[in-house]
């Protein structure tokens, strides 16, 4: 594996381990950013107030690092003995000095890109690490779980966290951190995967235990009551461990070290038709859960399932905070949680218990929850014949992007978003059967959804304080796409948040003015973190656009080179530049049969829609739109998608999925397409790519 840098070969600065006590009084004093979160609570929020709302308007650049890729940027900062560490696609690892931003060592596990790309639903992105004694761990695309030595770089252990699992499964979360354990979930459920987690010595990278959360095969032993219980939810007509079922942890696992709990956010489910999936019915468990599990054996303690028999590719993975609050006079411990779904939840941490769900953004697939904790569905949501107009749609109401708890105000401050879909089940689904004309299927991807964009309502963004007490948002701030930023807030009464058309703003807590703004060279997903070095604080957003909304589309102008922003009082910097400004032409010129056309779009689906869009619908994102390459290359189209020149970044090698007639009728498609678009004045096509 490769490590460079200016302390890869040697010793490296002397190095104060990270311990849980360490992490427990940082939280007050916000010197550092231990964790992905900054506290075990995950609030993704610093009591540092030297930057504040009356100095606001002197913050500027005070350095920036290129991580060197083109793809999503997903990492909140970590930050420990003034190095901060920051991952970019694959799980590299840049260790940076905190203070000066030069390279300290960057560590790349050398992903197989061309065989794993194909596997990679939502880009090949990777949102950190995590911190423990001398080491700092990432999770690879690949699945391996590695340690490394966090003055050098250099590899202490690694471990193959897919060792007997069959599917397409891969790792873009950050590992955590519960006492002597390191734990890590993965990706997969859009094809065929089922879910678990696995818990490793920190110290030695022995594997300890692993939570699967869905049952496997009835016909063979469970491996826990946990899963003897799930089965019973389940209907074996529809065979479901044969797809996996789903429910994987790809992203938010948080750790109490006072009640010694892990909690975990659970995946949809697989394939995403509960009707083809169970035929019966049934609540599906663990989907579209909150589990809580103890570290030490692995065993299951408790679960609230926000979204019983998932539909809707209703994840309940995004970011889980922990909270202290008074509600109805009591201090609860409490789980704050703003799923997909579109309803935020409070529940209490110690015992499961529900207490709360509100939507805090437009939704309708339910009109609300009963005392019992369970939705009141509308009934058309789950229509297998009909289609229905979905919200929120697949990408959710809220994504991977961290949201923020102020102790301060009392809000959670929501990253959140309307991108609206039609649903309509495919009936005639069959696991692992390609078909052209069914999204994705020929990379993998096992749906058993039609789905399809609507004019009736709008795509937006929005950032909104929501109080979770009240159970209503305090204020909002609109904007005009989707996939904007993690949250930051501080202690000096600021909300900061990276938006998808290139900018990094401070808003004011309790009002949500905006204060501050500064130009960044490319759409902004990341969180920022924020931490103190002499005496002078900082801020850092990493940005890089991507994503599974990103791949296909932009937002902003600007498409630069993945990097890392860092602020302080009076920073005078040079701001990076960009890769890409503006947009480039339709194709033309392409020879081209027209009969080929409806076949070509058909393939078009299966095969490139996931990453490239619908030609002409966008003028590109983090990949190119078809529609707007260089002409020789829609001539030699061939050349790229058998296991061509870009199968080392990631493209897929469609090798044995397509012929050279198949690849006719695509290039019949994109180049008709782009004609079409040209005749029609430049009105360009609905984009149905909405996952």
């Amino acid at each position: 594996m490769a490590i460079t840098g200016a302390h890869a070969e040697n010793s490296g600065p002397k190095y104060k381990p990270v311990t849980e006590d360490r992490i427990i009084e940082n939280s007050t004093k916000g010197a550092e950013w231990l964790t992905t979160g900054m506290d075990y609570y995950e609030t993704h929020y610093s009591p540092l107030n030297k930057i504040n709302k009356s100095n606001i308007k002197d913050l500027g650049l005070a350095w920036s690092y290129d991580l060197k890729s083109s793809r999503g940027i997903e990492s909140t900062p970590v930050v420990a003995n003034g190095i901060m560490y920051v991952t970019s696609n694959w799980g590299v690892v840049h260790a940076i000095d905190a203070k000066s931003g030069e390279s300290i060592w960057k560590y790349d596990p050398e992903v197989d890109k061309g065989k794993w790309g194909v596997k990679a639903c939502c880009d090949a992105v990777n949102r950190g690490v995590a911190l423990s004694g001398d080491k700092v761990y990432v999770a690879a695309f690949d699945g391996r779980l590695i340690a490394l030595n966090a003055s050098t770089g250099k590899l202490v252990w690694e471990k193959d966290t897919f060792d007997g699992e069959e599917g397409y499964y891969t790792i873009t979360g950050a590992p955590r951190i519960a006492g002597s354990h390191v734990v890590i979930g993965n990706g997969g459920a859009d094809y065929s995967g089922r879910g678990y987690i696995t818990s490793y010595n920190v110290d030695t990278g022995e594997k300890e235990w692993r939570w699967y959360t869905v049952p496997g095969n009835p016909k063979e032993p469970f491996e826990n009551e946990a899963m003897k219980k799930a089965a019973e939810t389940w209907d074996p007509a529809g065979e479901w461990w044969k797809n996996g079922g789903g429910g994987t942890v790809w992203d938010s696992m948080v750790y109490d070290p006072e009640l010694d709990t892990l909690y975990i956010g659970t995946g949809n489910g697989s394939p995403w038709a509960a009707a083809v999936r169970s035929p019966a019915g049934g609540d599906n468990l663990y989907l579209g859960s909150i589990v809580a599990i103890d570290p030490n054996s692995g065993e299951y303690k408790w679960h609230y399932q926000e979204t019983p028999g998932d539909n809707w590719d209703y994840t309940s993975v995004q970011p889980i905070i922990m909270a202290d609050i008074k509600i109805d006079g009591k201090l609860r411990k409490v789980l704050l949680h703003a799923p997909k779904n579109g309803f935020f939840y409070v529940i209490d941490r110690e015992t499961g218990e529900f207490i709360s769900a509100k939507n805090y953004m437009d939704v309708t697939w339910a009109k609300g929850y009963g005392q019992d904790g369970r939705p009141i569905e509308f009934a058309a949501a789950r229509d297998t014949k009909n289609e229905y107009l979905q919200i929120p749609g697949p990408l959710g109401a809220h994504n991977w992007q961290p949201m923020s708890y102020s102790k301060d105000t009392g809000l959670v401050y929501i990253p959140a978003q309307q991108i609206p879909v039609t649903y309509k089940d495919q009936m005639d689904w069959r696991f692992k059967d390609p078909k052209p004309g069914v999204r994705g299927s020929f990379i993998g991807r096992d749906e058993a959804k039609t789905m399809g964009s609507s004019d009736a309502v709008s795509e937006f963004g929005e950032l909104v304080a929501w109080d979770p007490v009240s159970k209503k948002s305090r204020w909002r701030v609109r904007y005009d796409a989707p996939w904007n930023g993690g949250v930051l807030s501080t202690g000096g009464d600021l909300v900061f948040q990276g938006t998808s058309d290139g900018k990094f703003i401070a808003y004011a807590a309790e009002t949500g003015d905006k204060l501050w703004q500064f130009d960044l060279n490319g759409g902004a997903g990341a969180g920022a973190a924020t931490y103190e070095i002499d005496g002078e604080q900082y801020i850092s957003i990493p940005v890089g656009w991507g994503g599974a909304y990103g791949l296909p589309r932009r937002v902003a102008e600007q498409h630069g080179s993945g990097t890392v922003y860092t602020f302080k009082l009076g920073g005078d910097a040079v701001s990076p530049g960009s890769l890409q400004e503006g947009t480039g032409k339709l194709v033309e010129g392409v020879d081209y049969d027209p009969s080929k056309i409806e076949l070509g779009e058909k393939l078009y689906t299966s095969s490139c829609a996931t990453c490239h869009g619908a030609p002409g619908a966008t003028k590109g994102g983090a990949l190119p739109n078809l529609a707007y390459v260089d002409k020789n290359i829609l001539e030699n189209l061939g050349i790229f998608v058998f296991k061509g020149p870009f199968y080392s970044l990631g493209m897929p090698d469609f090798t044995d999925k397509l012929s050279q007639d198949d690849v006719s009728a695509i290039k019949a498609y994109i180049q008709g397409t782009a004609d079409a678009i040209r005749e029609s004045g430049g009105k360009e096509v609905k984009d149905e790519t909405v996952h």
